[in-house]
């Protein structure tokens, strides 16, 4: 094989990010390394759930399981949400949850979406500890307080819904000042056709003026019944929507929030898509959720949908990629909805762009990871004669990387010595003489910035000394 060569690559934005929900009051969290390989690609970003009620007597003890003698008949009749309990803030530490999935997450080359709900009435010193435990952790995008305008989470029942607004806004404020890498997201409710205007417009106005990213939650289908009741026609705890409404609602909402915004555009994001398979089956499931990004893809109205986040890949109930196994928890059973939506993963809308500056790269080479959607690379040319029988890639560090060859994406920890890339030739087998390009990036193999550079809280470094080497093999070892 002739000499490798190596070339500036930098991985911006798709036209639509892809996010995925990674554990819930529904759901336990699944380990990065196997979604990577069910799923053959990062997502932008991983969105983690947790809650933080630190005057609550249970806390910071889970609320079901502190109340496990408790009867309640519907998921947020506990004293206070039924998430996973950050514990960071005051007198917390960060290597507990959600700190440690946090690091997994951004190691495999994704951003952090920590979804919080937050008790109004915590002190400032609260929110300041907070803001400084997410210092070290990138580009962090922050949902608070989410669903803000319903009635179902404890927030809710703790502060009226303008009181609501202003915490949001104070936590807002105090993010900027200590923890400027993150991004806060106002998930809210939508327009209200009657009256022309969002619910809770006034209540939570100037939250959407000063917050990073607008956002609303919308299921297709939804049994909010689960796991009390069984969904059966007829019954009321669940629904379904016809999707080309679930749109135009979506568009029409966002359309008002640029208007309250005095005409400046924000990001807009769904950031709980999915449709219920306890209403929909597990067929309608898939058609829905292909339907509505149909609908994305088509919309000759670019740019006004930012991302949506799937929840989520692994659900106790049905809207999940897969149902966790209930005899052994830590197994998925695939739906199929995992085919239908790795394929929209994959289409080119929804993929990061990677561009290729035509520069030739020596080594060692400094390669710079500011996320997601802003990274620098390297990617080497490879040419195949045919479809391979072996295709392997050694290497003499421990660097931290991801790559993607063929459409597949790999994850190479910093004790990884080879990695084998004959499953980006499984689902796509060349049919032929191909020119192929072995892509790599490189992020924090602590899944932390270094702060002591001066760019530390967005951006992290990492040196390459050499290429890797390449074996590629065209015939099995013995025929």
């Amino acid at each position: 094989m002739e000499k490798l060569k190596a070339y500036k690559i930098h991985m911006g934005a798709a036209d639509c990010a892809v996010d995925i929900g990674d554990g819930s009051e529904r759901g336990e969290y699944v380990n990065q390394d196997y979604m990577l390989h069910k799923l053959g690609r990062p997502h932008r970003g991983v969105s983690l759930m947790y809650c933080y009620y630190p005057l609550d007597k249970e806390f910071p003890a889970r609320i079901s399981e502190a109340c496990k003698d408790m009867e309640v008949s519907f998921a947020w009749d506990y004293p206070y949400d039924d998430y996973f309990t950050y514990k960071g803030g005051i007198n917390g530490n960060t290597d507990d949850e959600p700190f440690t999935y946090m690091r997994d997450v951004r190691r495999h080359g994704q951003d952090v979406v920590l979804t919080l709900t937050v008790d109004p009435n915590v002190s400032d010193e609260h929110l300041i500890a907070i803001a400084k435990d997410l210092r070290p952790f990138g580009r962090v995008l922050m949902r608070i307080n989410h669903e803000c305008t319903g009635d179902w989470f404890s927030f809710t029942k703790r502060a009226s819904y303008k009181e609501l607004g202003d915490f949001f806004c104070k936590f807002n404020k105090i993010l900027k000042e200590y923890a400027p890498n993150v991004k806060t997201i106002l998930c809210a409710g939508g327009i209200d056709d009657k009256t022309g205007k969002l619910e809770m417009e006034e209540e939570f106005l100037q939250a959407y003026r000063e917050c990073d990213i607008w956002s609303i939650d919308k299921y297709f289908a939804l049994h909010w019944g689960w796991p009390y009741d069984v969904a059966e026609r007829g019954g009321t705890s669940h629904s379904r929507s016809v999707i080309k409404d679930v749109y135009e609602y979506t568009k029409r909402t966002y359309k008002r929030l640029v208007e309250i915004n005095d005409g400046v555009e924000k990001p807009m994001v769904m950031s709980e898509l999915n449709a219920d398979g306890d209403v929909t089956g597990p067929y309608d499931q898939a058609a829905m959720v292909k339907e509505f990004c149909d609908l994305l893809k088509a919309d000759s109205d670019k740019g006004w949908f930012n991302a949506f986040t799937m929840y989520q890949f692994r659900d106790r109930g049905r809207l999940g990629l897969e149902i966790e196994d209930p005899n052994y928890p830590d197994c998925g059973i695939e739906q199929p909805l995992m085919k239908t939506y790795k394929s929209i993963i994959h289409d080119e809308f929804f993929s990061p762009k990677i561009e290729n500056g035509n520069e030739e790269i020596s080594f060692p080479a400094k390669l710079r990871w500011g996320g997601a959607e802003d990274a620098e690379g390297i990617e080497i040319p490879l040419h195949f004669e045919k479809n391979p029988h072996f295709c392997e890639v050694y290497f003499e560090d421990d660097s931290n990387l991801i790559m993607e060859l063929n459409g597949k994406w790999f994850y190479k920890s910093p004790k990884a010595k080879v990695i084998d890339l004959m499953a980006a030739f499984f689902e796509k087998p060349l049919d032929g003489e191909a020119d192929l390009t072995l892509k790599i990036f490189a992020p924090p193999a602590s899944g932390e910035n270094d702060l002591s550079l001066d760019d530390g809280l967005l951006n992290a470094y990492s040196t390459i000394e050499k290429l890797p080497k390449i074996r590629i093999r065209f015939e099995p070892v013995e025929l």
